[in-house]
């Protein structure tokens, strides 16, 4: 295709994402639901979300497509790999631009929520894949599992609902908005701003770089501000029941086929391990203090972890 160069090939609608010569857009391409991406991102646009503006819209050989503007060279995921290569920490200044843009968005979703779900459980279960980590791992499908799911479902079915991103994180976040809304769908309000800077402590310490409890702390006030304005109440009071959610979707598809594969089926033990302390912290306080996952490699040289048994 002259003129766009392939950057990726995206995780759905069996497509790719191409940028063009000149660097100021970005082609994206696939199956039908890339029009209903692109008709979704004009909407939020319109509505006041940060998002790209789509320029343009339509089929070629078969596959659809859209153009929309560039949001600049660097995400703030690579601001935060710079940072830390430079400075040993995330700056201020990252941090400040993605509170930045969590705020501007999560204004948005507030300014256009509706009712919460009805089948809030259900979504739970969609949103962190949770049939998948059940069948994948049997001696979690318990009564304990599904009474904390059950409780978080029942939590968030308080809150209403907007268009959500559900795949928001920094490499999604630029400083002037969000970019690749292939995943979108609804959410319970703050689903896609709270966890953000949580995300990491799921990776391993794989991702370059972690967020200290006070860069956490500042982040979240500033996201409260913005719930207490429009909605009467921090939504910060949600985020265990948020991170529930997140500890089964960072365990879901991990099972590896291969059982020779050392470095698959450590990985997959150690989301479990995260996933026990997640819920068992869920239970006790219903809060999950990301802060105190240990990261992959000193996961590795502690005893296995247990699964959560059902109580007697």
């Amino acid at each position: 295709m002259d003129g766009w160069e392939l950057v990726k090939l995206r995780t759905a609608a069996d497509g790719e994402v191409r940028r063009s010569n000149s660097g100021t857009s970005f082609l994206r391409l696939g199956g039908p639901e890339v029009e209903t991406e692109a008709r979704t991102q004009a909407t939020l646009a319109a509505h006041g979300y940060p998002v790209p503006d789509v320029v343009e819209a339509g089929k070629w050989e078969g596959r659809y497509f859209f153009v929309e503007e560039s949001l600049g060279e660097s995400s703030l995921h690579d601001s935060a790999l710079r940072d830390v290569e430079e400075t040993g920490a995330v700056r201020t200044g990252t941090l400040n631009a993605a509170t930045e843009v969590s705020t501007r968005l999560l204004a948005a979703q507030l300014r256009t929520a509706r009712p919460g779900i009805t089948g809030s459980q259900e979504w739970m279960y969609r949103a962190g894949f949770v049939d998948n980590v059940l069948t994948e791992n049997p001696d979690l499908d318990h009564a304990r599992v599904h009474d904390a799911l059950a409780t978080a479902g029942e939590r968030l079915g308080e809150l209403p609902v907007s268009h959500g991103h559900l795949d928001y994180g920094l490499p999604n976040v630029f400083p002037s908005g969000v970019i690749d809304w292939q995943h979108h769908g609804t959410a319970p309000v703050g689903f896609d701003v709270y966890p953000m800077l949580d995300i990491t402590a799921f990776k391993g310490g794989g991702t370059g770089y972690t967020f200290t409890r006070e860069q956490r702390r500042s982040y979240t006030a500033a996201l409260d501000a913005v719930s207490v304005e429009l909605l009467g109440s921090p939504l910060s009071s949600f985020v265990g029941d948020f991170l529930l959610v997140k500890c089964f979707f960072f365990l879901a598809l991990m099972k590896p086929k291969d059982h020779g594969n050392q470095r698959k089926a450590r990985k997959w033990a150690y989301r479990r391990a995260l996933l026990v302390q997640g819920l068992e912290s869920y239970e006790r306080h219903r809060h999950i203090d990301t802060g105190s996952f240990p990261t992959l490699d000193a996961f590795s040289t502690t005893p296995a972890e247990q699964p959560p048994r059902e109580s007697t």
